[in-house]
């Protein structure tokens, strides 16, 4: 018994929903970064879903997939190093107490 396209899209929606709130609730930056991740993921399943349900001969919701990993991989190598230079200058990785551009 195949799963129709409905139960990917809510889990889909249920992952980004968390990931949603994940950003907007936490004050630490890795559990912001964590949460973007988890809303990036979700995506990926609504590419991958859409591209199986609609055209599964053509190949371009794996390509987007594969992008959007690519750039998931990259925001996640950038935003840890800039949150562990934060955290070597300021002491804290709390979002709300990093003020770089104030003097």
């Amino acid at each position: 018994m195949a799963l129709s396209l409905y139960w990917y899209l809510i889990v889909a929606a249920a992952l980004f929903c968390i990931g949603l709130y994940g950003v907007l609730s936490r004050r630490n930056a890795i559990g912001i970064l964590m949460g973007i991740e988890l809303m990036l993921n979700a995506v990926n399943i609504n590419l991958v879903a859409f591209w199986r349900y609609l055209t599964p001969s053509v190949l371009t919701g794996q390509v987007f997939a594969i992008f959007a990993f690519t750039v998931a991989a990259a925001e996640a190598a950038v935003g840890l190093a800039l949150v562990i230079a934060i955290y070597r200058s300021r002491d804290t990785v709390i979002v709300e107490d990093v003020d770089l551009m104030k003097w």
